[in-house]
Protein backbone atom coordinates (compact mmCIF):
# COMPACT_ATOMS: atom_id res chain seq x y z
CA UNK A 1 0.00 0.00 0.00
CA UNK A 2 1.57 3.62 -1.27
CA UNK A 3 2.08 6.13 1.53
CA UNK A 4 0.02 9.52 0.50
CA UNK A 5 2.21 12.40 0.13
CA UNK A 6 1.73 15.00 2.73
CA UNK A 7 1.10 17.80 0.20
CA UNK A 8 2.41 21.85 1.94
CA UNK A 9 -0.77 24.20 2.37
CA UNK A 10 -0.25 27.75 1.47
CA UNK A 11 -1.89 30.00 4.00
CA UNK A 12 -3.48 33.59 2.54
CA UNK A 13 -2.23 36.48 3.81
CA UNK A 14 -5.19 37.92 5.55
CA UNK A 15 -4.94 41.41 6.98
CA UNK A 16 -8.45 42.05 7.62
CA UNK A 17 -10.14 41.51 11.00
CA UNK A 18 -12.83 39.05 10.86
CA UNK A 19 -16.52 41.05 10.70
CA UNK A 20 -17.65 39.93 14.40
CA UNK A 21 -14.33 41.36 15.75
CA UNK A 22 -14.52 44.72 14.53
CA UNK A 23 -15.99 47.18 17.02
CA UNK A 24 -19.20 49.41 15.63
CA UNK A 25 -18.62 53.18 15.76
CA UNK A 26 -20.99 56.29 15.78
CA UNK A 27 -20.58 58.54 12.95
CA UNK A 28 -21.50 62.14 12.38
CA UNK A 29 -21.45 63.95 9.27
CA UNK A 30 -21.58 67.97 8.32
CA UNK A 31 -24.48 69.10 7.55
CA UNK A 32 -25.41 72.79 6.78
CA UNK A 33 -27.80 73.30 9.51
CA UNK A 34 -26.12 73.38 12.52
CA UNK A 35 -23.76 75.39 13.86
CA UNK A 36 -20.30 74.36 15.44
CA UNK A 37 -20.82 75.59 18.93
CA UNK A 38 -24.45 73.59 18.94
CA UNK A 39 -22.87 69.83 17.68
CA UNK A 40 -19.56 70.84 20.24
CA UNK A 41 -22.47 71.38 23.21
CA UNK A 42 -24.49 67.95 21.77
CA UNK A 43 -21.45 66.27 21.98
CA UNK A 44 -20.56 67.38 25.54
CA UNK A 45 -23.84 67.14 26.57
CA UNK A 46 -24.22 63.54 25.27
CA UNK A 47 -20.80 62.09 25.41
CA UNK A 48 -19.89 63.70 28.38
CA UNK A 49 -16.57 64.67 26.62
CA UNK A 50 -14.25 68.00 27.62
CA UNK A 51 -14.77 70.98 25.72
CA UNK A 52 -11.34 70.85 23.82
CA UNK A 53 -12.54 66.82 22.85
CA UNK A 54 -15.69 68.12 21.98
CA UNK A 55 -14.29 70.90 20.06
CA UNK A 56 -11.71 68.77 18.26
CA UNK A 57 -14.55 66.35 17.33
CA UNK A 58 -16.98 69.14 15.90
CA UNK A 59 -13.76 70.71 14.02
CA UNK A 60 -13.61 67.09 12.00
CA UNK A 61 -16.93 67.26 11.32
CA UNK A 62 -16.26 70.71 10.17
CA UNK A 63 -13.43 70.16 8.09
CA UNK A 64 -13.10 66.71 7.11
CA UNK A 65 -16.78 65.98 6.82
CA UNK A 66 -17.39 62.88 9.76
CA UNK A 67 -16.17 61.78 12.67
CA UNK A 68 -16.43 58.86 14.61
CA UNK A 69 -18.02 59.96 18.30
CA UNK A 70 -18.15 56.84 19.93
CA UNK A 71 -17.28 53.17 19.18
CA UNK A 72 -18.51 49.76 21.25
CA UNK A 73 -21.41 47.26 21.01
CA UNK A 74 -23.58 47.74 18.29
CA UNK A 75 -27.31 48.23 20.67
CA UNK A 76 -25.37 51.23 21.98
CA UNK A 77 -24.08 52.82 18.86
CA UNK A 78 -27.22 52.54 17.13
CA UNK A 79 -28.74 54.02 20.62
CA UNK A 80 -25.67 56.46 20.11
CA UNK A 81 -27.10 57.25 16.71
CA UNK A 82 -30.76 57.68 17.48
CA UNK A 83 -30.03 60.31 20.28
CA UNK A 84 -27.78 62.27 17.92
CA UNK A 85 -31.11 62.53 15.53
CA UNK A 86 -33.05 63.78 18.47
CA UNK A 87 -30.83 66.81 18.72
CA UNK A 88 -31.06 67.17 14.76
CA UNK A 89 -27.66 65.75 14.32
CA UNK A 90 -26.81 63.51 10.79
CA UNK A 91 -25.47 60.25 12.24
CA UNK A 92 -24.55 56.86 11.20
CA UNK A 93 -23.95 53.63 12.83
CA UNK A 94 -20.82 51.46 10.74
CA UNK A 95 -18.55 48.73 11.43
CA UNK A 96 -14.80 49.82 11.66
Amino acid sequence: MATPLAVPTETPDVDEVPGADRPWVTIVWNDPVNLMQYVTWVFQKLFGYSREKAESLMLDVHHKGKAVVSSGAREKMEHDASALHGYGLWATVDQQ
